[in-house]
Parts: structure tokens; sequence; C-alpha cells
């Protein structure tokens, strides 16, 4: 499959944000509709949007529903997000129209459940690595975990693919953690989506270098503050 690079949309209220340290920030590119972004992401040649539940990540209780329906409608795969740590709330995600959903970190303190979750959705189920260094912290909360002795677990798992966060550099523009991108990617084996602190065309092509299984790229603040969405969505075949 060729690198995939992924447009984000981060909605609080209904309106985009970004996420960072501290509180969701306003987004003022398209006006902060999160479904004007989403048609310009698609018109510009986007396969695949990930759309991140705010409110949902924050509060527990949904915000994006129906925001995740608009986006389908538009004929592309919605990977949903936001905190997601059970079956009812990934349940209720793919009815909303979304193809994939990423479980967040907080959920692998409950391995039984886990374990449930990736053997019932298969392909549907992105298991989401937040990490700062060598351990496990989810930005939602939850409990901090051992990042070496988890992926040992998670080995022993049919786990379709992996969201790798590096939670340090979300937002940030920092570059991209490519040491623990590779890592994740080597140590498993599975595809790996890569996310946070991407810059620009350069820091897309640094990712696609690492080759399989990493398989793409979640691209946020820079597509909303200046990079060109058409040659992102290209950097990775470049």
């Amino acid at each position: 499959m060729p690198f995939e690079v992924i447009p984000a949309l981060d909605v609080a209220g209904g309106r985009l944000v970004r996420i960072g340290p501290g509180a969701p920030t306003p987004v003022e590119a398209f006006d902060g509709d999160p479904l004007a972004a989403a048609e310009a992401f698609v018109e510009a040649g986007a396969r695949r949007l990930h759309l991140v539940d705010v409110d949902l990540a924050t509060t527990a209780v949904f915000g994006a529903l129906e925001l995740i329906g608009a986006v389908a409608k538009l004929g592309v795969p919605v990977q949903a997000s936001g905190g997601v740590t059970a079956d009812p709330q990934v349940s209720e995600l793919l009815d909303a129209g979304a193809s994939r959903v990423v479980l967040g970190s907080s959920a692998l303190a409950y391995r039984d459940a886990t374990e449930k979750l990736l053997a019932m959705l298969g392909q549907h189920l992105v298991l989401g690595i937040e990490a700062d260094g060598p351990t496990i912290k989810p930005r939602g909360g939850g409990r901090e975990l051992p990042l070496w002795d988890t992926l040992v677990w998670l080995g022993e798992l049919d786990v379709s693919r992996y969201l790798f966060t590096e939670v340090g550099r979300v937002g940030s523009l920092e570059g991209p953690d490519l040491d623990g991108i590779w890592a994740l990617a080597t140590h498993t084996g599975r595809p790996v989506l890569a996310s946070g602190g991407v810059r620009g065309l350069e820091d897309l092509r640094a990712v696609a270098g690492l080759g399989e299984p990493v398989e793409g790229a979640i691209v946020g603040r820079a597509l909303y503050e200046g990079l060109d969405v058409r040659q992102a969505l290209l950097a990775g075949s470049d």
C-alpha cells in the first residue's frame, strides 16, 4: 500500500481546534468549520481523514457523531479518535460512519477488555500508543504504563495497526519522533501510523522514508498554518 498522508480534524464544540499543552486553541482556518476543512482536503485528494472528537476525549460525551456521518458522506473513510476506551464507544463511532476507530492508550490498562475488542473488531480497530520516552502516557488521563512491557504483551495479540503519538510533540511543529516510530514498527512488525510534530514536506518524506511497515502520517496543525495540502498528500510518494 502507498504511504498515506492523512489530514486531521480536531473538533470541540463543533469547531476546529488545535491540540497542545493546555486547553484546545480555536483554529481560524476554514472559519473554524470542520466540514469545510474536510471538503477541501477531499477535493485536494485526501484518501482518508482522521477526526478527533475532543469533547469525547475530555468529557466522555460524544460531540461529533453527526459530523463523522457528514464527513463520511464525502466519500472517504473516516478514522475516528477521542480517548476511546470501551466497546460501546467504538460501536457508536462505527455506527455513525467511521470506518476505523482508534482505541486510546488509557484502555491498555485493562488487558482483558482490550484483548476482547481486538479479537472482535480486527481491521476496524487501531491501537493508540501515546508515548513519552519509555512510558505510555495517555493524554486524556489514565494509568501510565511501561512502554516496553506493554509492547511485549501486545506482540502476542492480533493488532491490525498502531497509531504512534509522541505526546510532547503534538501540536508543537518540532518534527516527528522518527526513532520512536521506527522502533515500534520494527518491534511489532505491524503497520504503524505516525502522529505528532509534523512541520512540512521534509518531515513527511522522512517518515515515508522509514519504509514498511510504517504506512502513513497524520498531519494537523501544519495544514492549517500554511502547508500546501496537495503537496503534503504527495509527499510520501516523492
